[in-house]
């Protein structure tokens, strides 16, 4: 896949969505719709500006149902052509999964490009992957969007080329043949597989000894790569674009107990990411999969940082891990004053799964170690008394290196010691255990 290429001048853009009034629960509640489907715009919004967008406005529509061949109704697309000739944007980004003929119509009613929820998120992936296995993941998932839409868009392929939503296997004449995009998608596939068996080999390697792998998770932006970070003096690329942490990361990270542990930052989820998009960088969540345990890492200072950890859930449940060993944490508290953050310890209890951190003043790390030492079961402590000589260094600067020296005196030559160690290290020494 070609590199991605700049857009030297921001694509002026227009944003659109459709406000559905019979959402489930609008009985109860007649502005929910309403709310969700702003609250989805706005994170719209900011998607578009991760991409590079000039927004120069955005529409809501509010509908009963959502129109089969336009999504927004034939009178609504003279409205956005309208708007867009006014603004002068020459693309409409539209809040939803448009079907091939609502792509098609809404291009021609409107004059301008189209693309929808999805496309834009694959952009912005191919963008940010860098590393082989993603950039063959985005690749994956465009010819995979593509192929359905080939008759939707019709001659209009051709003149693709650049700008937000065309980038990846838009600078590859994007195969019209859908013979030769499958064995495409077909020798693609192959090539992750390919890749998934040395990573496959690569953590047998890291499991011959037993450490244990603690996956960052969260809603995109939530500050998880700024902790991951703070704590293993990585250097990780942090933005306040979303989705800028693509391509996972491990590091290992020495714990209070003297144990270490591997830490793995993941790509940021979001809500309504397609199911086809989950499964096009399974390979990018496979991390989260193994983890023994999961950091659940929230922006605490956003408004709705609920919804987004609901978000967080449903995805941990579609990758089966949902029942993990789970510490959640609350981020970001730095925007908070002190009477603010005793009220958060108060509401969420401070108990042994919440920690309150954040990333930019170190607050809270120390705290954080301390509980994902005490909730990581892998390669647990045992409490040993030993007799060592003191002429064998080796074996005395393994313990200090790997475990906490609780008691120490020196007898007949001897140290006589007793100390926390972890089991795989304990092993090592059972011949100097006393019993």
């Amino acid at each position: 896949m070609k590199t991605v290429q700049s857009v030297e001048r921001r694509e002026r853009v227009l944003l659109v969505g459709v406000d559905l009034k019979r959402r489930a629960g609008a009985s109860r509640n007649r502005d929910s719709g309403s709310a969700d489907s702003r609250d989805s715009l706005e994170e719209l919004q900011e998607l578009a500006q991760s991409a590079g967008a000039d927004i120069t406005g955005s529409m809501l529509q509010p509908r009963d149902a959502l129109d089969p061949a336009t999504l927004v109704g034939r009178g609504k697309l003279d409205e956005i052509r309208a708007e867009a000739q006014r603004q002068r944007a020459r693309l409409v980004v539209v809040d939803h999964d448009l079907t091939p003929v609502q792509l098609r119509n809404m291009e021609k009613g409107t004059d301008c490009r189209v693309i929808d929820r999805t496309q834009l998120i694959l952009d912005i992936f191919a963008t940010h992957a860098r590393t082989r296995e993603g950039q063959l993941q985005v690749e994956l998932a465009q010819l995979n969007y593509l192929l359905p839409r080939l008759t939707g868009r019709g001659g209009q392929l051709s003149r693709l080329g650049g700008g937000i939503g065309t980038r990846g296997p838009g600078e590859q004449k994007l195969e019209t043949d859908r013979r030769r995009i499958r064995d495409k998608v077909r020798k693609i596939r192959e090539q992750i597989e390919t890749v998934r068996r040395q990573r496959a080999t690569r953590r047998r390697g890291r499991q011959a000894v037993p450490l244990a792998t603690v996956a960052f998770v969260g809603y995109t932006n939530a500050g998880k790569s700024t902790l991951f970070n703070a704590l293993t003096g990585a250097d990780v690329l942090t933005s306040s674009n979303m989705f800028a942490t693509l391509d996972p990361t491990i590091r290992a990270v020495r714990l209070p107990s003297r144990r270490r542990v591997l830490l793995s930052d993941t790509v940021g989820f979001l809500r309504d990411l397609p199911p086809d998009l989950i499964a096009a960088f399974h390979a990018t969540l496979e991390e989260v999969q193994e983890a023994a345990l999961i950091v659940h890492v929230t922006d605490v200072s956003n408004p709705r940082h609920a919804e987004q950890d609901s978000e967080v859930l449903k995805v941990l449940r579609d990758l089966g891990v949902d029942d993990r060993p789970r510490l959640h944490v609350l981020n970001k508290v730095d925007k908070f004053g002190q009477s603010e953050i005793d009220q958060l310890r108060g509401s969420n209890g401070h108990t042994r799964d919440t920690v309150l951190t954040s990333a930019v003043t170190g607050a809270g790390l120390s705290d954080l170690l301390e509980h994902i030492d005490a909730a990581t079961a892998v390669d647990p402590l045992v409490h040993l008394r030993m007799k060592l000589p003191i002429s064998d260094g080796k074996n005395l600067s393994l313990v200090k290196a790997r475990g906490r020296v609780l008691r120490s005196e020196v007898i007949d030559g001897h140290f006589l010691l007793e100390a926390e160690l972890p089991e795989s290290a304990a092993r090592g020494l059972r011949n100097f255990v006393l019993d």
